[in-house]
C-alpha cells in the first residue's frame, strides 16, 4: 500500500508541474502524422493495439504510435498523469484507486474482458503438479506471486479464495514481474503464481496445475483492463481522444474478428514461444465496458483495504 500512496503522490507532484510547464503529451500540428505514446504492459490483454497500429487504424485516424513497456497498471497511472504518456494501459483496480485519491483520469477505451468460463480463462492461479493447494480454498495462508501488490490479482484471487469458502485475509502475496513467476514457483520461493497469457499456457505446459479462475470467480463477464488517459489531455486535446477512441474500437472489433492474428502478433513483443500459441485463451475484447463489474471490483478495493471511499465509477467512463 506504502508504495501505492507513494506513485500517487509523486503523480500529483506531476500533475502540478505539468500545469505550470506543459507536459510530454503530443498534440496534432504540421502536416504529418501525430505522434502519441501509450504506455502498454506486455501480455495478450494489448494485443488489439499492436495488431491495429500493422493494420494501419492509427495511420488512418492521422496517429503515429510510439509504444513503452512497463510492468503493471499502477505504473502506468503516474506517467498518463504526469503527461510522460499520452495515453496508458491499466487493470481497473488501479484506475479506481487512483480516481479514490483525486487523480483525474478518464477512461477512452475498453482493453480486455474475461472469458467468463471457469478454466477457460486468459488469467489464473497456478501451483506446481505436486502441490497439496488443489483448490482456492487452499491458498489461505500460502504465498501466492501477483505482478503489482494490492491491485486487481491479489483482490480478485481473495475473491476467488472467498467463493470457495477459505480465508482469504492471511494470504501473503509476493509482487513480481508476469516473467519472473514461474521461476520462482520452480523454485519454491511461491505457492502459487496470478498469470495471465502467454505465461498461463507457458506455466501450464511446464507441469503446472491451475486451481483457480480468479476473474471468473469475480464477476459475470468482469471487465478486466482499458485505456485511458488525463483529464487535462481529454479537455486539452479532445481531437486527439478522439481518434485514438476510434482507432481503438476499430482495433478492437479486429482482434475480436482475427484470433489467429492475436496469436500471432504476440511473438512481436513478447518472448513466448511459438508452439504455445494456438493453446492461448485469449481474452474478450469488448466494444464497451461492463460497468457492473468495475462496481464489484470497487467494492473489492474497499473491502481488501485499498482504498477508504468507493468513487463514483461512472466519473471514470467516457
Amino acid at each position: 500500500m506504502i508504495r501505492i500512496r507513494a506513485a500517487l503522490a509523486a503523480a500529483a507532484s506531476a500533475l502540478l508541474l505539468a500545469a505550470c510547464g506543459g507536459g510530454g503529451g503530443s498534440d496534432a500540428s504540421g502536416d504529418g502524422p501525430t505522434p502519441v505514446k501509450v504506455s502498454v504492459i506486455p501480455i495478450v490483454d494489448v494485443a488489439p493495439i499492436y495488431l491495429g497500429d500493422r493494420q494501419g487504424f492509427f495511420a488512418e485516424q492521422g496517429l503515429k504510435l510510439e509504444l513503452v513497456s512497463a510492468q503493471g497498471g499502477a505504473a502506468i497511472v503516474p506517467a498518463v498523469v504526469s503527461g510522460q504518456v499520452d495515453f496508458g494501459f491499466s487493470n481497473y483496480t488501479s484506475l479506481i484507486i487512483a480516481k479514490s485519491k483525486g487523480l483525474p483520469l478518464k477512461v477512452v477505451a475498453p482493453g480486455a474482458g474475461s472469458t467468463g468460463v471457469r478454466g477457460k480463462d486468459f488469467g489464473g492461479v497456478v501451483v506446481k503438479s505436486g502441490s497439496p493447494i488443489r483448490s482456492a480454498r487452499d491458498l489461505a495462508g500460502k504465498r501466492v506471486a501477483v505482478n503489482t501488490l494490492n491491485n486487481i490479482n491479489d483482490t480478485t484471487v481473495r475473491a476467488s479464495i472467498r467463493a470457495a469458502g477459505g480465508d482469504a485475509e492471511n494470504v501473503r502475496f509476493t509482487e513480481l514481474a508476469f516473467p519472473d513467476m514461474l521461476a520462482a514457483l520452480d523454485k519454491g520461493n511461491v505457492d502459487a503464481v496470478q498469470v495471465v497469457e502467454p505465461f498461463l499456457a507457458t506455466a501450464l505446459k511446464s507441469g503446472g496445475r491451475l486451481v483457480a479462475s480468479n476473474y471468473v470467480d469475480t464477476a459475470p463477464d468482469l471487465t478486466v483492463a482499458g485505456y485511458f488517459t488525463s483529464e487535462k489531455t481529454a479537455a486539452a486535446k479532445p481531437e486527439l481522444v478522439k481518434r485514438f477512441t476510434a482507432a481503438m474500437q476499430k482495433s478492437l472489433k479486429y482482434a475480436t474478428g482475427n484470433p489467429d492474428a492475436v496469436r500471432k502478433i504476440l511473438g512481436t513483443y513478447t518472448k513466448i514461444d511459438p508452439s504455445l500459441t494456438g493453446s492461448l485463451t485469449l481474452p474478450t475484447y469488448p466494444a464497451q465496458v461492463n460497468r457492473a463489474s468495475l462496481q464489484t471490483l470497487s467494492t473489492l478495493a474497499v473491502q481488501d483495504g485499498l482504498i477508504t471511499k468507493a468513487p463514483d465509477v461512472g466519473e471514470l467512463l467516457p
